[in-house]
């Protein structure tokens, strides 16, 4: 059995365990911003945004990381978190460090590349998307 023949079969699950494991980043993150919404407001205002931010920030993070995790509007979801961070990426941190300073990068770099990758792909097969579209899953179909 050809390597590509493998993966393929692990596909659905590589697809889900990104969907899932962004969405928990972003709740987790969300949620720290949405119980201390004053130290975040200060917080972005250091940052240069205006300090009412905090107050989408956290609660579209906590929604989408949500949502995210139940697979439900990935995509919308997925584009929304993917800007966020490359917002937070090339407003913020670029800024901050140099860009060889991988480490400092990698949190806004990776977010925002697994975000946009739950954008292109959708939620996959194992999402509430899937049961809204009424598509069947690709094995189901396949022997049908």
């Amino acid at each position: 059995m050809a390597a590509a023949s493998i993966a393929d079969r692990f596909r659905p699950v590589g697809l889900t365990l990104l969907r899932l494991t962004t969405g928990v980043v972003f709740l987790y993150h969300g949620l720290a911003k949405v119980n201390d919404f004053h130290q975040w407001t200060q917080n972005f205002t250091h940052m240069g945004f205006p300090g009412g931010v905090a107050y989408f920030i956290g609660p579209l993070e906590v929604v989408g990381g949500i949502l995210l995790i139940l697979g439900l509007f990935s995509r919308v979801f997925g584009l929304l978190l993917a800007g966020e961070m490359l917002t937070a990426l090339l407003k913020v941190h670029l800024p901050a460090t140099k860009i060889t300073n991988v480490p400092g990068l990698n949190p806004p770099m990776m977010l925002s590349a697994m975000a946009f990758v739950i954008f292109c792909y959708g939620g996959g097969p194992v999402s509430l998307d899937r049961l809204r579209s009424g598509r069947p899953r690709a094995k189901k179909a396949a022997a049908g």
